[in-house]
């Protein structure tokens, strides 16, 4: 029982990922009818949000400190952070240590100025072209990105802590009444969890709640209606392009302590995440996010040693394998409504 909760809660830590960047896919192409393969590099970018805010923080100058010496008796050049001499060495510390939370003010300004220029300058000219030029496009422009980012930050993984006070695990199995250290997870990873579903939330308010989101809603069920009516309804699908790219990076940023950045993680989450927009049904938001924990957990069950004993590299091709059996007996997915990509 130990073994099975602690993969449950391994999956959900993989599905959240998972969901928020299907999240965003789905919300792109139920708006927009744009296969954005560009989504995963949006992904990226959010978690190099989080390594540029660390380094900005942690821009040093140079003293000359009287009290230590080095072997031959000089005085020894100390590195300090500029934000601990405007803050104060305590404070100062304190704001390196949450870099990554701060990160997040940093990328939703960010990530909403990339969606806007990728939608505008791009993508806004293949929305009636074939999906197969709009997956042409996106790829090539996703690739664009990836080497954008290897000429700046390098090919090595960045490694991006979290703050102190999330380090090191909880121990569910004392709580839960099991034995001490049977089931220990980290912290920072059921913060991610939490974020995760609070951004899932959000969004699902926004556009349940919202006048905005109920205009997009029924632009996505009869765009050229809306129209007729007077609402402009493009300028509000550009937006929702920019929430889009904001989900996906603000999934990035929050990644950054879990997998260290580098340059390729984009194309690592891609082609999973576009499976699981495929198995919980194109165009359905709440399929996105079912079929993306659903998914992380199957994917972490596949990962454990017994299983793999059992059938060697089932945990690489799990997710193939579940999106064949659900397409086969549901051509549409797990809520695909009928019409999206049928025509």
């Amino acid at each position: 029982m130990d073994a099975i909760l602690l993969q449950i809660l391994n999956g959900l830590d993989k599905g959240s990922a998972y969901a928020l960047i299907a999240l965003g896919l789905t919300l792109i192409f139920g708006t927009l009818g744009v296969v954005n393969f560009a989504h995963g590099a949006l992904f990226m970018i959010g978690a190099f949000c989080s390594v540029t805010v660390q380094r900005i923080l942690t821009i040093s100058f140079e003293t000359v400190d009287e009290t230590q010496k080095d072997f031959l008796g000089n005085p020894l050049k100390v590195k300090t952070p500029y934000v601990e001499s405007w803050f104060g060495p305590e404070t100062g510390a304190a704001i390196i240590d949450w870099s990554v939370p701060i990160a997040i003010l940093f990328a939703i300004p960010v990530m909403l100025a990339v969606g806007y220029i990728m939608e505008r300058g791009l993508i806004k000219h293949f929305y009636k072209r074939p999906h197969a030029d709009q997956i042409l496009v996106t790829f090539g422009l996703a690739i664009v990105l990836q080497e954008v980012v290897k000429y700046f930050y390098g090919a090595n993984p960045i490694p991006t802590g979290a703050p102190d006070v999330f380090k090191g695990s909880f121990d569910f199995g004392v709580m839960l009444g099991f034995e001490a250290n049977a089931i220990i997870y980290p912290y920072w990873r059921l913060v991610y969890f939490g974020f995760a579903a609070l951004i899932i939330g959000g969004v699902f308010s926004f556009l349940q709640f919202t006048t905005f989101g109920m205009v997009v809603r029924a632009g996505m069920a009869d765009r050229e209606t809306v129209g007729l009516l007077g609402i402009n309804i493009d300028r509000r699908f550009t937006i929702m392009f920019g929430i889009a790219a904001a989900v996906a990076g603000l999934a990035g940023v929050m990644y950054a302590p879990i997998n260290s950045p580098n340059y390729h993680m984009g194309m690592d989450f891609l082609v999973l995440s576009f499976v699981v927009v495929v198995v919980g049904g194109m165009g359905s938001l709440p399929g996105a996010v079912l079929a993306g924990f659903l998914l992380g957990i199957l994917e972490s069950f596949a990962s454990m040693n017994e299983v793999k004993s059992l059938i060697p590299g089932i945990d690489q091709i799990i997710i193939y394998l579940v999106a064949i059996l659900i397409l086969l007996t549901r051509p549409r997915g797990l809520m695909g409504r009928k019409g999206v990509m049928e025509e």
